[in-house]
């Protein structure tokens, strides 16, 4: 344990001029530490002198507990080397102290943990939405990351509140102009700390507690737990061939969840004539668009559209962009573009709310795209995606034929695997798990009663070699149970 942190903890409990003095005191605590196995085992104590000159107290004092708990055996003497606990006490901590009566999560705590379950691993085949981190260009990263330290201002340490470093939101606005038709300015960008925090940004400030919200069904359960943690109403709308389906819904929303250009997990892309639909449906219920572009950079299409936002003539589509899936989850860098009217708001309540993530990565993350790596990355990962995905179909052509339907594909870095219904994807997701395979069921992905069976499967961040291996052992099972 460190002196200073020993120290922070004996000194509220040595009480002067009580019945017990200050020496059985020290020995009492410092035993009770030792049996606890909080004094790790063999870990030095700090030398009498320096603990008496910490704790204001006489050396003497200090002396007279350090020989009662060597007398005892808690404690043992190294000559010329100091005081140290002794090993005797490496398996014999206190017992556990009694249970605490179990307390339970709101109804609200166990819908949101039921969203929140993670994956068992972090890697593997199939697991959907992590990019390929192995060809990530980490040398021109470090170099920006080291020129925005050592020009960083010192304004930079303090909480900021600027909706973003203004670099990045230069950079971020022309991008997003070039390659997705954003039209926005600077000032229109709010960088936020990921996906989520906008999400939650958006659901707290545009609607209140009971308000209804569309999202798409099958759809992003990060969306439907920002949805469901702000209280809404949330209303599942049907995904079909041409994306969400708005008039199968009659309910009235304050917010439409889509994500047009590869909707999530089906993959289908909306065209312009469902988008043009879902903008009067919004303009006739007075409702926001969330319009969620999270792989958008990927599309394997010769002539990819544009994003909704360049379509909307009411300033009421917000477009949601991340960075976890072109640069690398940890960056933890997402970014909203908002109606002008919003921005004030939005900037205001994130720094109470959230907080605005450190101007140093914003830095080198501006300084990435001036430079041109953020293209180039871009365009890498993009063929590489485009080489993966045909691996896979290839591969479970070869050895599943026509019994494993694949849908989707145009963009993005995952595949739907449709599976007969009454399949049970739990099932089959563990006994996967049980031969190192990452299988996510479609079910998860639904609000309601799935209507349909199916596999996510990522592809993006499994290597070449390992993709015919993973698909021939996903056959194995599956042919086990058709």
């Amino acid at each position: 344990m460190n002196r200073d942190w020993l120290c922070s903890y004996l000194k509220p409990r040595l009480q002067r001029g009580q019945g017990e003095n200050l020496s059985r005191q020290l020995y009492r605590h410092l035993r009770e530490l030792i049996r606890q196995t909080r004094l790790a085992p063999g870990s030095a104590v700090p030398a009498s002198r320096q603990l008496a000159e910490a704790l204001a107290l006489g050396r003497n004092t200090v002396l007279a507990a350090y020989e009662q708990l060597i007398a005892e055996g808690y404690l043992e003497s190294r000559h010329g080397s100091g005081t140290y606990v002794c090993q005797a006490f490496a398996s014999t901590a206190s017992p556990a102290p009694a249970a605490l009566p179990r307390r339970e999560l709101s109804r609200r705590g166990v819908q949101l943990q039921a969203y929140s379950r993670l994956p068992a691993s972090k890697f593997g085949a199939f697991i959907p939405g992590q990019p390929e981190l192995a060809r990530f260009p980490h040398q021109q990263w470090q170099k920006c990351l080291a020129r925005s330290q050592r020009t960083a201002p010192l304004e930079w340490m303090h909480y900021q509140r600027e909706g973003g470093l203004q670099a990045l939101r230069h950079a971020l606005a022309e991008y997003l102009f070039l390659t997705r038709s954003v039209r926005c300015s600077p000032e229109q960008i709010l960088v936020t700390s990921g996906t989520q925090v906008g999400l939650a940004l958006i659901a707290k400030l545009l609607a209140d507690p009971g308000d209804i919200a569309w999202l798409e069904e099958p759809g992003y359960t990060g969306a439907q737990a920002a949805m469901l943690e702000a209280g809404l109403a949330c209303r599942p709308v049907p995904v079909d061939q041409h994306g969400l389906a708005p008039l199968s819904c009659a309910a009235s929303p304050k917010l439409i969840y889509a994500t047009p250009a590869h909707q999530y997990p089906t993959g289908v892309i909306m065209g312009l004539a469902r988008r043009l639909e879902l903008l009067q449906t919004a303009r006739h219920h007075d409702s926001w668009i969330i319009e969620d572009d999270y792989d958008g950079e990927f599309s394997h299409t010769a002539n990819p559209l544009a994003a909704l936002q360049s379509l909307d003539q009411d300033n009421r589509v917000i477009y949601l962009g991340t960075f976890s899936k072109v640069m690398f989850p940890a960056l933890k860098l997402g970014y909203l573009v908002l109606p002008p009217e919003l921005v004030e708001a939005f900037r205001h309540c994130q720094a109470r709310l959230h907080g605005e993530t450190g101007y140093l990565h914003q830095a080198a993350l501006a300084d990435f795209i001036e430079r041109g790596h953020f293209a180039q990355h871009i365009r890498n990962m993009r063929e590489l995606y485009a080489h993966r995905q045909h691996l896979l179909r290839t591969a479970m052509a070869r050895y599943l034929g026509d019994a494993l339907p694949i849908s989707g594909g145009e963009a993005g870095m995952h595949l739907l695997a449709n599976l007969p219904l009454g399949f049970d994807e739990w099932e089959l997701q563990d006994a996967a798990a049980k031969q190192g395979l990452w299988l996510r069921p479609l079910a998860r992905h639904f609000l309601g009663k799935a209507d349909r069976n199916g596999l996510v499967l990522g592809y993006a961040a499994v290597p070449d070699e390992r993709i015919a291996p993973a698909s021939q052992a996903l056959a194995r099972l599956l042919e086990s149970r058709l």
